[in-house]
């Protein structure tokens, strides 16, 4: 993650190896900035002449380098495409491409725009600083050589015309929060299974927690057994690697609201002895991205000082084939005394949620939201870029909805019909873990997990797609983990604060 910093320099004048502008594509051709055109005017030069030269468009994530022949200390300006009508979610992708066109190594300053983009400047200059260190993001902890690998030394920004140096600098430390919870859920997610197992990943946790000044519990093995966490402790069963339930609280004072977040954590899935095929299980070091998610958000909740007490509960447990894995028609007893038929091992993230969703109910929060990589039927429905999301409350998920909206993490309103119901039922428990065939998949999920709520308001996000890119887009994100999520929960917290 590169270092941020405001600085009051003007365009011609900061010392770094480029200094970035905006332009738009409008009706008519290029749409200069009014940052782009003074730049232009400095440099004595026809800057829209210059782009149309070189066939700039200002299309979305659009690159042009113009030399600055001396007449700045940057040796080079980047004009970068905002789309049309462009708007902050443009500006924070449009940065993420001048971070992934920078020199290697470098120091970047960009102008965050004083106009193209409507939105206060503050807004505006937290969508650059998420922008430019989600596009200078990779993960090279096990590559001796990442000759490929975007990365930038320091980035600095600067005010665009009418943008106030205070405005910058209090946008730049909110986006460098944001940003930095993103970052570790995407290190997490990243981190090969074998560094994250269990007992590993719930000692990271306490780590975390620790270094942000966050309470922290571990439930252990014995614990869980004790507890009636019959969920996590038979997922986990058939792994060398007790499964834990790992508990983060930030209780600030005078909160008047409390939420909790349940993330799933499958460091590992094989499916069980409902075996996946070998390519399936190739991105699943990634099934852990829910808890990854929420302990990120807590973290960037409390570093933000947001006056609403937060709870995050990871539910982790390595999904493996052995003689003591949970085999297909065992009955399991969840944390709410609800029994479960297994029809499918591969089904295994509700199990585990349904244990932290029950725990969860128990403290009778104000809300409860889960975060889950739960159902491959999410991907075939919405795709990688839009997460599903469906819950028992409307007040919570127009919240969600909202804080969607306001950080550009996409999610889609599914329906818990009532007439499905029936797809749950067993004939020798409570309920049964899957449904009726392809139907339905992520509703069917859903409806399961809503057993284990009781009667708190609740809300489920399936990121089974968004939460991993196989190829990338080029701008914001790169191949593998995406930490969607993140910025969506820390706004809606932040949000319920008034």
């Amino acid at each position: 993650m590169p270092a941020f910093e405001s600085r009051k320099h003007s365009a011609t004048e900061v010392d770094v190896a480029a200094v970035v502008v905006f332009a738009a594509k409008g009706t008519d051709g290029i749409e200069l900035g009014a940052d782009a055109a003074a730049l232009g005017k400095s440099l004595r030069v026809d800057l829209a002449a210059e782009l149309e030269a070189l066939r700039f468009e200002g299309k979305a994530g659009q690159v042009a380098r113009i030399p600055t022949r001396g007449r700045a200390k940057a040796p080079l300006a980047l004009v970068v495409g905002l789309g049309e009508d462009p708007d902050v979610h443009a500006l924070r992708r449009a940065s993420a491409a001048a971070a992934r066109a920078a020199s290697k190594d470098s120091d970047l300053a960009i102008v965050v725009p004083g106009d193209l983009v409507e939105a206060p400047v503050p807004g505006r200059a937290e969508a650059v600083v998420e922008g430019a260190g989600l596009g200078a993001y990779a993960f090279t902890t096990y590559r001796s050589k990442a000759a490929d690998a975007p990365s930038l030394g320091t980035v600095a920004l600067l005010g665009g015309q009418g943008c106030k140096h205070a405005d910058v600098k209090a946008g730049l430390e909110r986006g460098e929060i944001t940003l930095r919870a993103t970052v570790l859920t995407r290190d997490l997610v990243n981190e090969p299974p074998a560094g994250k197992r269990p007992p590993a990943l719930a000692k990271r946790v306490e780590e975390i927690a620790k270094n942000a000044r966050l309470k922290v519990k571990v439930h252990d093995e014995k614990a869980l057994l004790d507890g009636g966490f019959g969920g996590i402790a038979g997922v986990g069963q058939g792994s060398s690697e007790p499964p834990r339930l790992v508990e983060v609280s930030y209780n600030p004072p005078r909160a008047k609201t409390h939420v909790m977040l349940v993330g799933k954590g499958i460091t590992f899935d094989t499916g069980g002895v409902s075996l996946k095929p070998s390519s399936g299980m190739t991105t699943m070091k990634m099934d852990m991205a829910g808890a990854a998610t929420v302990l990120a958000a807590v973290t960037a909740v409390a570093e933000l000082g947001v006056k609403v007490k937060v709870t995050a509960l990871l539910a982790l447990a390595e999904n493996m084939v052995s003689g003591d894995a949970i085999r297909v028609s065992d009955v399991l007893t969840h944390r709410n005394g609800k029994t479960v038929e297994v029809l499918n091992t591969d089904a295994e993230g509700r199990l585990v949620l349904a244990d932290a969703l029950a725990y969860a109910a128990e403290s009778e929060p104000d809300a409860i939201v889960d975060v889950a990589t739960l159902t491959g039927a999410q991907v075939i429905a919405l795709g990688n870029k839009v997460a599903a999301v469906m819950g028992s409350d409307d007040d919570v998920l127009a919240g969600l909805e909202a804080a969607a909206e306001a950080t550009g993490e996409a999610i889609w309103r599914l329906p818990l019909p009532d007439e499905y119901r029936d797809h749950l039922d067993s004939s020798v428990a409570d309920l049964k873990n899957i449904g009726k065939g392809r139907e339905a998949g992520t509703v069917i999920a859903g409806m399961f997990l809503r057993e284990f709520t009781a009667d708190v308001p609740w809300a489920h996000i399936d990121i089974a797609g968004p939460a991993w890119d196989d190829s990338g887009d080029g701008m914001l994100q790169g191949k593998g983990a995406t930490g969607m999520g993140v910025r969506l929960l820390t706004r809606y917290v932040e949000d319920l604060a008034g």
